[in-house]
């Protein structure tokens, strides 16, 4: 499978001298933004919100689809 036909895009990636891994993948079909955290054996995906607490939604520019 190409980079052109995967769903999800990574966005933005940091970590820290903890291990702690933080991740924002953007969905290329609708926009929405998910947050992604990962400590050691343990992880979480969420939705990510903004300040009015409705997902945060990025235009898709189209060499990404």
């Amino acid at each position: 499978m190409s980079k052109k036909d995967e769903r999800f895009v990574m966005t933005h990636k940091e970590g820290s001298e903890l291990g702690v891994l933080r991740m924002i993948y953007v969905d290329k079909e609708t926009g929405v933004n998910y947050f992604f955290v990962k400590s050691g054996y343990g992880a979480g995906l969420t939705p990510l919100l903004g300040a009015d607490g409705k997902p945060v939604v990025t235009t898709v520019e189209p060499d990404y689809r």
